[in-house]
């Protein structure tokens, strides 16, 4: 599992962020709230009945910090976080952002740093040879015109603690070995083209 790090600086700014933003309403023009919700998967399956996550974005002017709190998660299993095109199959482009873990209790919580607003996209003005770190990874990237990605997903770490959690060990690639489970969690309240992140303003 690939672990995330996060300086001593920002985790300050999240916590003064974090405090600063208590009193603020859903959406200003520099914070949004928005939930989680079960994925159309877990939703499927019957599993992670009470499974649900609360995220803020603020702004901080050059970068947005990210924060993630989950409960009813299945105790003691990881998680993997990712801003996505779409909040459910087939995702289309997805960035992969870090990893969570959830407590004895099923509580996660993750602080993630960059840009997450209304100009959060990729790009590929060309086809060019990529690197091959796993036997899954393609040898070159697909070209395309900018994508935004306004939805965020939560996929369980491996397909063997979504079984174990009473989900299906399907195998997707979104992890950092490319070898993780299903989407728990996703922004699926929102339609594709109007993803809770184009909310914020940059």
């Amino acid at each position: 599992m690939v672990k995330q790090f996060v300086s001593p600086i920002m985790l300050a700014l999240a916590m003064t962020s974090a405090h600063n933003a208590g009193a603020q309403t859903q959406t200003s023009d520099s914070l949004i709230r928005f939930d989680m919700k079960r994925s159309a998967t877990v939703t499927a399956a019957g599993c992670l009945p009470h499974a649900t996550s609360r995220v803020s974005v603020k702004s901080l002017g050059e970068i947005e910090i990210m924060s993630v709190s989950a409960t009813g998660l299945p105790p003691n299993t990881g998680f993997d976080l990712f801003v996505i095109q779409l909040p459910n199959a087939p995702f289309g482009l997805s960035w992969y952002q870090g990893d969570m873990q959830s407590d004895s209790q099923g509580r996660a919580q993750g602080t993630f740093i960059g840009r997450f607003n209304e100009e959060t996209f990729i790009v590929a003005p060309g086809t060019g040879v990529a690197p091959v770190v796993h036997n899954t990874d393609a040898a070159a990237n697909p070209q395309t015109a900018p994508v935004h990605t306004f939805h965020v997903g939560l996929w369980f770490n491996s397909p063997a603690e979504a079984l174990a959690a009473g989900c299906p060990n399907t195998v997707t690639p979104f992890n950092g070995e490319h070898h993780a489970g299903i989407q728990a969690l996703a922004t699926n309240g929102f339609t594709p083209t109007n993803g809770p992140l184009r909310q914020l303003k940059p």
